[in-house]
Order: C-alpha cells, then sequence, then structure tokens
C-alpha cells in the first residue's frame, strides 16, 4: 500500500499536470515559465515549517505568498521577476479557485509591490556609441542591430523594447514611428531617426511572422525579456577589446 507521503507527491504531481492543460492556450515558453514558477513555489511552501515536506493547495495563504516573495528578493531578484513571479501565484490561484475548488481566495490581492522608478536614458559619448556601433556590426545580427538601436538611437527604455508590441509598430522603408510604455510609465509616441528605423525595418523584414504579438522574438518565450536584454548588451562588451572596454565598461 503506498504511503501517505508518496500519495501527496502524486497529487501534487497530477494537481501540476492539471494546471498545464489549465494553461494550454498560452504559448509553449509562456507555459514553460509558469511551471518553472509553480514548481518552485510548491517546494518552498513544502518545506516551510509545520508542512512535513508536503504542499496543499489551503497553505497558499496572503501571508505565505508575501513571505515567498520576500525570499525571492533576499535572493537577489528583481522587482520585474517577483512581478512575474505574483501574476504566475494568481494565475495559479485563479485555477486552484476556479477549476478545482481547492481555494476561496486569491492570496495575492491585497499583495503591493513597488514601482520601479524610470530611468531616463543616459547619454553617450561620441567615442562610446562609435565602439558599440562597431561592435554591433561584427555582431551581424539583425535582431542585435534593433535592439541597439532603440536603446541609443530612439532613448527606448529596456522594459519598453521588451514589451513593444507589433500593433503599436509603424515602420516603413521611408519613415516609421512607435507608441511606448509600459505597466506604470506614461506612453508615448517616437517618431524614429533613420538611425534608429532601418535597423528596425530589416529585422522585421527578416523574421517576417507579421501576426505575432511582441516585436522581439526569444526560443524561450513569446518575447524577449528584459533579463535576455541585459544578457545580450553584456555579451555584445565581451567582445570589445581591452581598450573598447576601459570605454565601455560603466554602460549599463
Amino acid at each position: 500500500m503506498p504511503s501517505p507521503e508518496h500519495n501527496a507527491i502524486e497529487e501534487v504531481r497530477d494537481l501540476v499536470g492539471e494546471y498545464e492543460q489549465f494553461l494550454s492556450g498560452k504559448a509553449e515558453g509562456t507555459t514553460d515559465a509558469y511551471l518553472r514558477t509553480v514548481r518552485h513555489l510548491i517546494a518552498w511552501v513544502a518545506q516551510r515549517p509545520g508542512n512535513e515536506g508536503q504542499f496543499q493547495p489551503p497553505q497558499l495563504t496572503q501571508t505565505t505568498v508575501e513571505l515567498y516573495l520576500a525570499h525571492l528578493e533576499q535572493e537577489g531578484f528583481s522587482l520585474n521577476h517577483r512581478a512575474r513571479v505574483k501574476s504566475t501565484i494568481s494565475n495559479f490561484a485563479q485555477f486552484l479557485i476556479e477549476e478545482e475548488g481547492l481555494l476561496r481566495r486569491n492570496p495575492t490581492r491585497g499583495i503591493e509591490l513597488p514601482i520601479l522608478p524610470p530611468h531616463a536614458p543616459r547619454e553617450l559619448s561620441g567615442e562610446q556609441r562609435s565602439i558599440l556601433r562597431s561592435l554591433v556590426e561584427q555582431e551581424g545580427d539583425p535582431r542585435g542591430a534593433a535592439l541597439f538601436a532603440l536603446g541609443y538611437w530612439a532613448g527606448c527604455r529596456v522594459s519598453e523594447i521588451s514589451w513593444l508590441q507589433m500593433v503599436h509598430t509603424h515602420v516603413g522603408p521611408q519613415e516609421g514611428w512607435l507608441h511606448v510604455g509600459y505597466k506604470g510609465s506614461k506612453w508615448r509616441d517616437i517618431h524614429l531617426l533613420d538611425q534608429a528605423r532601418k535597423p528596425l525595418y530589416a529585422y522585421l523584414q527578416a523574421t517576417g511572422d507579421t501576426e505575432r504579438t511582441y516585436v522581439f522574438l526569444s526560443q524561450r518565450s513569446e518575447r524577449l525579456t528584459e533579463e535576455a536584454i541585459h544578457y545580450w548588451f553584456r555579451k555584445l562588451k565581451a567582445r570589445a577589446t581591452k581598450v573598447q572596454q576601459e570605454v565601455i565598461q560603466d554602460i549599463t
């Protein structure tokens, strides 16, 4: 006869499998990210004092979620990451409420994360622009060229680039403009200079899928995340010579 511990593990496995079915309408990368977050949450909750290594949906209280988000902050995860985790937990809770009847209240309700103040785009020196432009050209990647162009010629913030949608992107061979913004920030229209428009137009022509939601694609999710953009930029800077790195090392 299976032990109670074995039965509890099987119940959690079945629950996560049903949640995966609940997510079937989302992009594969999004589903994978949601499932990773939920599995990590379940494992963390199970190890809380008094839970005896087992997870039960009623353990998912507002206090538990607040403690989990505080734990992530202590582990060094960014505010953007914690906001996505909170959103995923909310989605999982709705599944437990609506589909399973295992929760009565969404535990994320009433939890407020601080709003990250937007940073004004920094001014680069002519030498810094020249080095970065040279590194982008050497990379020979249309997506990288478009990312650089929007960040340093159009003044777009990383979050605005990451969440830029096709319906807000109006770019042709002669002119172009964008409607950009993000949660907590003011939306604005940007008329694109040729230095920004040409690389973005070339990237759009190279990708071709005009029906997608977001402009910048990722193999792992439906959009290129802020973390992925920062990672791309770190890799780009790493290609610089020692002399070049001394000039661009403080650019983030």
